[in-house]
This record gives C-alpha cells, sequence and structure tokens, in this order.
C-alpha cells in the first residue's frame, strides 16, 4: 500500500512540470491565434483561466486543449496555429471567413476526432495529409469552393462516421473506398461535379442512414447495397443521371422517411415494397420515365405527407386506396397519361393542401365535395379532359390560393361563388374550355388575385365594372369571347396588352385601337358646337387684343423699374434652385399618402449620413422623416445609371406590379425617385430594424431577446412569404437575415423583391435574373447530419 502511494507521489511531482509546460504552451498558442485572426472576443484576459475562453475546454486538471469552437463569429485570417494544439479531438470552425487552403499541417493533429470546416470559402484541393488523422470519425468540408478528387489516400481513415463534402466544386467519381468503411452514417456530397456511378459496395458493410448526392452528374443504377442492412433513413439522389429501376431491396429500409430521386433517367415501375417502408413522409420521383399503374401499396405509408410523380409515364386510374393517406398534403401526379374519373376516395384527404392533376387525361366531373378537403390551397386540374360544370360549391375553398381549370371541356357559366373564395391570389385560369353565359361581378371581390385568366370561351356580356375591385391584379386575359361594350377604365386593363382583350368583337376603348360607338357621337357633336361659335369667338379676341396691348405697355413701364431691386434676391432664389437636383420621375403607390410624402424631403435625408440605417448588397437604406410627420425607408439602389437611362419606363412598371402585390410578410415599395443617376424606393419604416439584428445584436439590449416561438413565427412568415414570390414567378436572389424586416409585432417582411426585376428591368414578370444575391441564402432540399 506505501508502495502503491510512493508510486502515485512521483508521478505526481514529475508530471507537475509537465502539466504547466503544457498550460504555458497552449495559451501562447491561444493567444497567438488570437492575434493572427484580428482578435477574438472574450479571449485574453487575465483575470481568466484560458480553459474558460468562450469556445475552448481542456481535458483533465485543465492540462491541454481538446476541444476548439470559432463557429459563427466571422473570422478570417491564418489557422496554420491550430495545428500546435497537439491534444485537439474537436475542431470546429465553421461559418466563417477563411480562405485559401486548407492547412495541410491540420495533419499533425494526431488526435482529432471532429474536424469542421464548413461555410467557408476554403479552396484547392483537399489536402493529403489529412489521410493522417486516424482517429477522425467526423469530417465536415461542406460549402466552400474546393477542387479536385476525393482523396485516394483516405481509405485508411476506418473510423470515419460522417463525410460532408457538399456544395463545393469536386470532380472524378465517388471512390471505392467509401463503401468500405464499416462505420459509416452519413455520406453527403451533393452540388459537385461528381461523375461515374455510384459503388455497388456502398453500404453493404456500413449502416448508413443518409445517403444525399442530388445535383452532380452520376449515372448509371442505383446500387442495392444501400438498401442492404435496411437501416437508411434519408435518400436525396435528385439532379443527376441515373439510369436502371428503383431496387425492390427499398422494402428492407422500415425506418426511411424521405426518398427524393426525380430528375434523372429512372425507369421501370415502382416496387410494390415500397408499403413495406412504413416511416415513408417525403416520395418524389417527378421527372424521370417511370412507367406502369400508381401502385396502391402507397396507402400502407400511413405517414406519407408528399407524393410527387409528376412528368413521368404512369397510367391507369387513381388507386382509391390513396385516399387512406390521412397526413398526406400534396399529392402531384402531373404530366403522366392518367384517365378516369377523380376518385370521390381521394376526398378522404383531409389534409390536402396541393392536389395537381394537371396535363393529364382526366375525363369526368369535378366532384361537388371538392371542397371538403378544407385546408386545400392549390386546386390545378387544368389540361385534361374533364367535363361538366363547375360546382358551385367551389366558393367554399375558402383558403385556395391558385385555381387551374384550363383547358378541358367544362360547360356552362361560371360560378359567382367563386367571388367568396377571398384568398384567392396566384391565378384563376379558366381559360379554354366551352363556358357561356356573362362574366359573374362576384368576381370582382377577388381583391387579392394577380392573373385572371377566361380567354377561349364563349362567355358574352360586358366585362362588369366590379372588376374594379381586383386591386392586385396584374395580368389579365378576356381574348376570344362574345364579350361586348367598353372596357372599365381600370389601370391593369389599360396597361394590359391588345392580346389580351381581342376576338371579342364587341369590345371597345384602350387598349384596343379603336373607340366605342358613343364616343365617337360624342366627339361628333363637340366637333360642330365648336365651329358655331367660332365667329363669335374671333370678334371677342380682337377686341380682347386691343384692349391688352394697351394694358401691356403701361405695365411694363412699371416692372423696369421693380427689376433692378428685385435682382439681388432672384440670384438668391436661382441659386437655391440650382442645388436641388431636377426629378426625372417619381411616383406615390399609395394614394393616401401622396399628400403626406414630401419629395424633396425624401432626397434630402438620403443626403446625411446620419440618417443612414442599413447598407446591402444592392442598396443602402436611409430613415426619412416628412414634413407631415410621417417616416419612411428609403433604399438608394447602387449601380443604377445605365438601367435609369435604357429601361426607365419598364423598370417603373416593375415596381407599380411590384406595389400590388398583396402578402402580409412582403415589404412593398409604395413609391419611387428618379434623378439625375440615382434611384430611390419607398418603403414603409419598420421600427425593430432586421431579422439579423435581432439574432446577433441582441445581446446590446436585454429586452431585445429572440424566444423560440417568436423565431418559429419569423420563420414561418419568411417561409410564406418566399412560397408566395416562387409561385408568381419572382426569384428573391438575396435571401439573407440582413433583408428579413420585422414590423412594431415583429412580424417578418420580406425586404429586396425589387431586385431581381430592377437589376434587369427589361426581362419580364417572369424573368429571373442570373445575377446571384449576397452570400446567405441556402436552397430547401439540403440535408445535414442534424437532419
Amino acid at each position: 500500500m506505501a508502495f502503491l502511494y510512493l508510486s502515485f507521489l512521483v508521478v505526481g511531482i514529475l508530471s507537475g512540470p509537465v502539466l504547466v509546460d503544457a498550460q504555458l504552451h497552449d495559451e501562447a498558442t491561444l493567444l497567438a491565434i488570437k492575434k493572427e485572426l484580428g482578435g477574438v472576443p472574450g479571449w485574453g484576459d487575465n483575470s481568466t483561466d484560458y480553459c474558460n475562453w468562450e469556445g475552448i475546454h481542456c481535458g483533465f486538471n485543465h492540462s491541454f486543449v481538446e476541444s476548439l469552437d470559432l463557429s459563427r463569429r466571422m473570422l478570417r485570417g491564418n489557422i496554420t496555429l491550430i495545428s500546435n494544439l497537439k491534444a485537439l479531438k474537436h475542431l470546429d470552425l465553421s461559418y466563417n471567413n477563411f480562405n485559401g487552403p486548407i492547412p495541410s499541417a491540420f495533419g499533425n493533429l494526431s488526435q482529432l476526432q471532429y474536424l469542421d470546416l464548413s461555410l467557408n470559402k476554403f479552396e484547392g484541393s483537399i489536402p493529403l495529409e489529412l489521410a493522417s488523422l486516424r482517429n477522425l470519425r467526423s469530417l465536415n468540408l461542406s460549402d466552400n469552393l474546393l477542387v479536385g478528387e476525393i482523396p485516394q489516400e483516405f481509405k485508411v481513415l476506418e473510423n470515419l462516421q460522417e463525410i460532408q463534402i457538399s456544395s463545393n466544386r469536386l470532380s472524378g467519381s465517388i471512390p471505392h473506398w467509401v463503401g468500405h468503411l464499416t462505420n459509416l452514417r452519413v455520406f453527403t456530397a451533393y452540388e459537385n461535379q461528381l461523375g461515374g456511378e455510384i459503388p455497388d459496395n456502398l453500404g453493404s458493410l456500413s449502416e448508413i442512414k443518409l445517403l444525399n448526392l442530388h445535383s452532380n452528374r452520376l449515372d448509371g443504377p442505383i446500387p442495392k447495397s444501400i438498401f442492404g442492412m435496411g437501416k437508411l433513413e434519408v435518400l436525396v439522389l435528385t439532379q443527376n443521371g441515373l439510369t436502371g429501376d428503383l431496387p425492390e431491396a427499398i422494402g428492407n429500409c422500415t425506418g426511411l422517411s424521405s426518398i427524393r430521386i426525380g430528375n434523372n433517367k429512372l425507369v421501370g415501375v415502382i416496387p410494390r415494397t415500397i408499403g413495406n417502408v412504413s416511416s415513408l413522409t417525403y416520395f418524389e420521383a417527378d421527372n424521370n420515365n417511370l412507367s406502369g399503374e400508381i401502385v396502391s401499396e402507397f396507402a400502407q405509408c400511413t405517414n406519407l405527407t408528399l407524393l410527387n410523380l409528376a412528368y413521368n409515364g404512369f397510367t391507369g386510374i387513381i388507386p382509391p386506396e390513396i385516399g387512406q393517406l390521412t397526413n398526406l398534403q400534396e399529392l402531384i401526379l402531373s404530366g403522366n397519361s392518367l384517365f378516369g374519373n377523380i376518385p370521390t376516395s381521394i376526398l378522404g384527404c383531409k389534409n390536402l393542401n396541393k392536389l395537381d392533376l394537371s396535363n393529364n387525361r382526366f375525363n369526368g366531373t369535378i366532384p361537388n365535395d371538392i371542397c371538403n378537403m378544407t385546408r386545400l390551397q392549390y386546386l390545378l386540374l387544368g389540361q385534361n379532359s374533364i367535363q361538366g360544370e363547375i360546382p358551385h360549391e367551389i366558393g367554399d375553398c375558402v383558403k385556395l390560393l391558385e385555381l387551374q381549370l384550363c383547358s378541358n371541356y367544362l360547360t356552362g357559366s361560371i360560378p359567382p361563388e367563386i367571388g367568396r373564395i377571398r384568398n384567392l391570389q396566384i391565378a384563376l385560369n379558366l381559360s379554354f374550355n366551352h363556358l357561356h353565359g356573362q362574366l359573374p361581378p362576384e368576381l370582382g371581390k377577388l381583391d387579392k388575385l394577380v392573373s385572371l385568366d377566361v380567354s377561349s370561351n364563349q362567355i358574352s356580356g360586358d366585362i362588369p365594372p366590379e372588376f374594379k375591385g381586383m386591386l392586385s391584379l396584374i395580368e389579365v386575359n378576356f381574348s376570344n369571347n362574345l364579350l361586348a361594350g367598353p372596357i372599365p377604365t381600370f389601370v391593369p386593363f389599360q396597361k394590359s396588352t391588345n392580346s389580351s382583350f381581342q376576338g371579342n368583337k364587341g369590345l371597345c376603348g384602350e387598349p384596343l385601337n379603336f373607340l366605342c360607338a358613343n364616343s365617337i357621337g360624342s366627339d361628333q357633336a363637340n366637333y360642330h358646337h365648336r365651329v358655331s361659335y367660332r365667329v363669335i369667338l374671333a370678334v371677342i379676341g380682337s377686341g380682347l387684343a386691343v384692349f391688352v396691348s394697351v394694358i401691356m405697355v403701361v405695365l411694363l413701364f412699371m416692372m423696369r423699374e421693380r427689376q433692378e431691386k428685385a435682382s439681388k434676391s432672384v440670384d438668391i432664389v436661382d441659386e437655391a434652385t440650382d442645388n436641388q437636383p431636377t426629378i426625372i420621375a417619381a411616383n406615390v403607390f399609395v394614394e393616401n399618402l401622396r399628400q403626406a410624402i414630401d419629395l424633396d424631403a425624401v432626397i434630402k435625408a438620403t443626403s446625411k449620413d446620419s440618417n443612414k440605417i442599413n447598407s446591402g448588397t444592392f442598396s443602402t437604406i436611409y430613415k426619412a422623416v416628412m414634413p407631415s410627420g410621417l417616416v419612411l425607408s428609403v433604399k438608394r439602389l447602387k449601380s443604377m445609371d445605365r438601367t435609369i437611362i435604357h429601361h426607365q419606363n419598364k423598370m417603373i412598371r416593375e415596381l407599380e406590379r411590384l406595389s400590388k402585390l398583396n402578402h402580409d410578410n412582403l415589404a412593398r415599395p409604395i413609391g419611387f425617385v428618379i434623378y439625375e443617376d440615382v434611384a430611390l424606393l419607398l418603403h414603409q419604416y419598420l421600427p425593430n430594424g432586421t431579422l439579423a439584428e435581432l439574432l446577433h445584436e441582441s445581446s446590446k439590449q436585454s429586452e431585445y431577446q429572440p424566444d423560440w416561438p417568436r423565431r418559429l413565427s419569423i420563420a414561418i412568415g419568411v417561409a410564406e412569404g418566399l412560397a408566395f414570390l416562387h409561385h408568381v414567378a419572382i426569384i428573391h436572389l438575396d435571401i439573407s437575415s440582413g433583408n428579413v424586416l420585422l414590423d412594431a409585432d415583429f412580424k417578418p417582411l420580406l425586404g429586396e423583391i425589387e431586385i431581381s426585376k430592377l437589376l434587369d428591368p427589361s426581362k419580364g414578370t417572369a424573368s429571373i435574373s442570373a445575377v446571384a444575391g449576397s452570400f446567405g441564402y441556402i436552397p430547401p432540399g439540403k440535408y445535414h447530419s442534424s437532419q
């Protein structure tokens, strides 16, 4: 016992200097790293042990640094010195601005188990020296600018459980050694330039759970091996060139929740073993060459919320069993050769949000009880052979955002009940049918509707003046009907093209090229009325001319004496006028704000740096207080000279259209001012700033803390705003927390919605600019290990 005690004592005495040396070495290294990175907040306080510095964790007895987390700090600089922390097991440098090559010296961190360098700007190839990290379990190099191939030397990293190398510029093929990693659970390599086939041994030796390879150049079949162990949970292979069929072995993976294999060249039928995948939530196989019938076994996947089989070669009918999927939210079967009636059993999908059966061969009628699916927002039945009348019960679909019934054989009149669907926003398309009767005035209640198309029917009567209530209307088409009478004076109508009203012999007025008959008669009467008074007016005019001449002579002598006295004050006024820029064009879209907005005050506010609120990728934001007390947010666009010179009218028209978009989560322009080579956009001033300030500057104000319910509410609002933009064919281009504005109640509003139009206003409303926005937008559908 005494010997054992003595041994511990000797070890303690000998290890003391070693620990001290270790502490001095690691502390010196950390201070050098701090200096190299231009400062790390919270590091270097002499009153605290470096093991207590933010992002640092030390091992036993506060000896060596074992964990270093510098993520999300917007750091930049040389990070090679980190390789001197020899005991490091965990290194996280993600979400920063590091660039250049990944330091090869990181290969000296022999104890490293976790390495995350994602979301930086690292360049060059993956260093071969990282193959020395034999203890490495997790490697994340995603979202960088890496090139070259996946190193063959990494085959010795047998402990790897997670490999994430997505969103780079990697080429070559997926090496065969990946399939030999017995501990592999996560492999993501999406959004690269990888080619060749997926290794046929991938998953045969490991219980892989997540495989995401979308947006590459892969070909060949989907290997059966990935389903061999039956542990796969997420499979994403979209946007490749994969061929062959979907293996029946997919039924082994009962825990598989997401299958996304769209935009490939897959053939064959969907295996009936899909019914064994009881955890299935998402199934997307659109834009392939799949054929056969839609298998009824999908009904066994009771958790299914999205089923997308669009644009394949499926035939037959929709299995009635699909109606058993009570959790289904989106059913997208467009672009196939399906036929038969729309099954009434589908009405059992009570949570259905989107039903897209367009571009098929469906016949029969629209079920009268279609609105029993009370959550339905998108009903897309166009380009089929549907017959009968539009059921009057369609007005009960009060949550509809889009109704597409074009290119069918529908008869009867347009139900006035459609006017009850007050949420209808994206489109009402009834074109290319056999509808007759008159246009229901009730449609004028659709004040959120953006697009209306009733062309190529047999609709008669006039265009009701009540349609002026469609305050958000941007696109209309009444062509090829039997309409008559004057086109109502309504800005969206007069700004439409002639083709939107052509093919109606009885219509007249703008934008058509001929006036209405009563207008012509009125003009002729006015002409004769003017002739009859011409002689009288000539006599009176001659007498007035003599009288005015005498008065002018007298006034000239009087005014000459005053000119010299007024010359000095006139010079002062002229000087002030010269300093005020000349406004080329301006407008305030909101009528009740026109009196409250002083355009000169707007320009003056943007000339003072003290009024600057924020500066983004495409604009600088100023706060402008009007003399009326109204507070505005004024956006001064950058690099707009050529746009204004060449495309001023088109830019103004795009702004007018954007101002009419009706959604609670969009920050729409309320006006504009153009002078010289400067464009100013006017917006409502939002006192709570941006989401970036809420998330990253909340430490400055204790009352500014975002709780999780508020975060969730903001996230939902942003998603709904984006979804609406995408449905009206507007791509934002610059999504980031800095462009999400918060009103007084912290409701999020998407800002910068004008960018995709104003960077090149020569494009139409449905165009997509090729100019990318600021860093921060991560497209949907990316799966990381946390998911």
